[in-house]
């Protein structure tokens, strides 16, 4: 006689449970010297979008009308990331949308500081940058040059610079080097700086923002050069365009902005959270009323599917960047929870179908999962597509999805909109979560607890006392 399987019942209760704590609580500890250490990060961690935590949303172009080529456009984005990492607004999204001649531009206010007078933050971004390659200042020493020190060209004296590649001269690989072309007063300029600098650095600066201090090795005659460092393709490519940055024949102006304040943000937020509490207990509460064991089972998948949520907008572990929730993207929580809750009614209606058709607690149990899976199965895909569309049209340009349907919307320009992308994220992780813990190990823990003496009992599962 085959023995029956009562465990998957208890210990996939017991792990969703814990799993639980450990999503929403944590697990940290407190160094010697009182540094707090992060092993599993909590729900506190999560980062909150522009609508909820409040900011500043812009819209740049270049000024006067004029055209930017697809370069001037990336330097120009890399000029407003060098300004807002130097005011300290590192949690930013920045976008060049060179089809339409324009960078979008979100940025939170600091925690704690809603006083940021946006009309002048804005302005500061899209002012012209100075670009100055600079001698170090006499007693500087240390190993980071200062802000100061002779000028040695300014962002005038370039025409260009560019990701390049050169032969590693000990490995004979090619690797990643930034070339420069200067104009013909900049060559002049930079020569007899390079000749008074042989042997010590020249540091590149973006306004007063440090972006590289690069050793002079040889004297640059000739107008053109080469700076080489650790440079992968893309730092090469990020470090050409900072320095183009300083040589914009343009500066940015923004025809309309908005701000959000933190207060109205964080007011939404608490109401939805709330409003999403009351409906899961209410939701809770029906299941197990109307469907008794299924019910009760599928709470705990509800749970589950919760946590697998939230798991994937945090993203436990400390290695990786908590995702930004918007207001929408809470929304898309409440609507996988939805989801869920239907694919668990689906397959509670289809075994309470097979009981008072006459079949055995074990067989209906079985058969009304089967019955209930490509209902369910159907359901959840055409919702995956939805997902994975929105997250392809509004997401941010070096984003997988938006990448895969690149020739689909090659045509439009970028939309951007983190909110309907955070919505699309947290919709696709409720669907995944309601495949792997609202069908499977739902259905691997109703199994398990029908083979418990007391649980069978046809009443339990729809049937008639």
């Amino acid at each position: 006689m085959k023995k029956s399987k009562k465990w998957p019942f208890f210990v996939l209760a017991i792990l969703i449970l814990v799993s639980c704590y450990l999503v929403f609580f944590g697990i940290s500890y407190k160094t010697a010297d009182g540094e707090t250490k992060v092993i599993v990060k909590g729900a506190d961690s999560i980062r909150w979008g522009i609508d909820i935590r409040g900011g500043v949303d812009a819209t740049f172009t270049p000024a006067d009308g004029y055209k930017a080529t697809s370069e001037e456009m990336d330097a120009a984005q890399s000029i407003i990331e060098v300004r807002l990492i130097a005011q300290g607004i590192t949690d930013y999204e920045v976008y060049s949308d060179k089809a339409n001649n324009r960078i979008i531009v979100r940025f939170p206010w600091k925690v704690g500081d809603t006083t940021l007078n946006a009309e002048k933050a804005i302005k500061e971004l899209g002012d012209t940058a100075l670009l100055t390659f600079r001698e170090r200042k006499e007693g500087d020493e240390g190993l980071i040059p200062a802000f100061g020190g002779n000028v040695i060209i300014e962002g005038k004296d370039l025409v260009k610079a560019e990701l390049a590649f050169q032969p590693n001269q000990a490995t004979g690989a090619n690797e990643a080097v930034v070339s420069f072309k200067l104009t013909p007063e900049g060559a002049k300029k930079f020569k007899e700086g390079t000749e008074k600098n042989i042997g010590k650095d020249i540091s590149i600066w973006m306004d007063e923002q440090l972006i590289s201090f690069p050793r002079v090795s040889s004297v640059i005659a000739e107008g053109e050069g080469i700076i080489q460092g650790n440079f992968t393709p893309e730092s090469a490519k990020a470090l050409a365009d900072k320095i183009n940055g300083g040589a914009l024949p343009f500066k940015l102006e923004t025809g309309n902005y908005s701000t959000i304040s933190p207060t109205l943000g964080m007011d939404a937020k608490d109401a939805m959270v709330m409003a999403g509490i009351i409906a899961f207990v209410l939701v809770c509460a029906y299941m197990l009323i109307q469907y008794r064991l299924p019910g009760f089972i599928a709470i705990f998948a509800l749970i589950g599917q919760l946590v697998f949520m939230i798991g994937a907008v945090t993203k436990i572990f400390p290695a990786y960047n908590s995702f930004t929730l918007t207001l929408p993207g809470i929304a898309g929580i409440i609507l996988g929870i939805g989801m869920g809750v239907d694919a668990n009614i689906i397959s509670a209606e289809r075994i309470k179908e097979e009981i008072r058709a006459g079949k055995s607690i074990d067989g209906a149990v079985s058969l009304g999962f089967e019955r209930a899976l490509s209902a369910i199965f159907d359901g959840n895909v055409t919702v995956i597509i939805i997902a994975v569309i929105l997250m392809g049209a509004f997401g941010p340009p070096d984003s997988f999805c938006v990448k895969i349907f690149q020739p689909l919307f090659f045509m439009f320009g970028k939309a951007t909109a983190g909110s309907i992308y955070s919505f699309g994220y947290t919709l696709l992780m409720g669907v995944i979560a309601n495949m792997i813990v609202g069908v499977y190990a739902s259905r691997a823990m109703l199994r398990g607890a029908s083979k418990l003496k007391c649980f069978r009992k046809e009443w339990m599962y729809g049937g008639k006392k």
